[in-house]
């Protein structure tokens, strides 16, 4: 399935069926300048963890054609993305882009000063994922390979096998097992990392401080961080993808309406009228 909604700091992105994309949240840095894209088939938001108080985020789209589009804080060049072609996938961690080519390579701009845009010589890539200072690659073989600030262990992933999807946080990674079972390594201050025991899992996603798991069910598992509320979804069914942001999450339903719980300081959780 194509990533159909994203969760930055404090903002939203919503990929319509037509093509189009809405935002909502915080627009600082035009992160939510998002009404003339066409022919998007994913999104992804930018994040910047909660230490951090600052709107400073962007957003990418990726076209049908394989090229991207990206809006919103460009300091690090993280936006700089006109150039790429042939793209299946794209991710977006704090002030850096990734994207996955269709050959299985994968290229990556912005902010490199803990390594995680050493990503070059990476092949043999089905799927990528950005946290703020690391970037995970998943391979065909279902094995994972990561750059970046490894402070907490967040990138000790080299014992890990039959991993079908991959998620990035702050200082944490997560990884979907084929068995629908889950493994998560970095740091755990929240419980964020307490997944042994989640069981037919389909999807995953990880925030500043949570952890999501949608189940084969349509319901949604959820640990970590809840000051905002944002671990509340023990009641979400008939969800089909999760997604999560630094203190907000979000579900679309399988009537193509979203849900969202947490943090609404600046709307990022005013998605109700929203139809994808």
């Amino acid at each position: 399935m194509n990533v159909v909604i994203a969760a930055g700091r404090r903002h939203t992105a919503g990929l319509k069926a037509d093509g189009t994309v809405a935002a909502v949240g915080d627009n600082k840095c035009g992160q939510c300048d998002v009404s003339g894209w066409r022919d998007i088939v994913a999104v992804a938001a930018g994040n910047v963890h909660m230490a951090t108080n600052t709107g400073n985020a962007h957003t990418i789209g990726l076209r049908s054609d394989g090229s991207v589009v990206a809006v919103g804080w460009n300091k690090h060049d993280q936006c700089n993305v006109s150039d790429w072609r042939d793209i299946v996938a794209v991710a977006a961690g704090w002030r850096r882009s990734v994207g996955l080519r269709s050959d299985g390579s994968v290229v990556a701009v912005g902010r490199n000063n803990e390594g995680q845009c050493n990503v070059s010589d990476w092949r043999d890539i089905v799927a990528v994922a950005a946290g703020d200072w690391h970037t995970a690659g998943l391979k065909s073989d279902g094995t994972v390979t990561i750059v970046g600030n490894n402070q907490w262990g967040q990138c000790n992933v080299s014992d890990w096998r039959d991993i079908v999807a991959v998620a990035a946080g702050y200082l944490h990674t997560v990884g979907l097992k084929a068995d629908g079972s889950v493994a998560a390594v970095g740091r755990n201050k929240h419980d964020q990392c307490d997944v042994s025991g989640w069981h037919d899992i389909v999807a995953i996603a990880a925030g500043s401080y949570h952890t999501l798991g949608l189940k084969s069910d349509g319901t949604v598992m959820a640990v970590g961080d809840n000051k905002y509320g944002q671990c509340d979804v023990s009641n979400w069914c008939d969800i089909v993808a999760v997604a999560a942001g630094c203190a907000h999450t979000l579900g679309l339903k399988s009537d193509g309406t979203v849900v969202a719980v947490g943090d609404n300081e600046y709307g990022q959780c005013d998605v109700s009228g929203w139809h994808l």
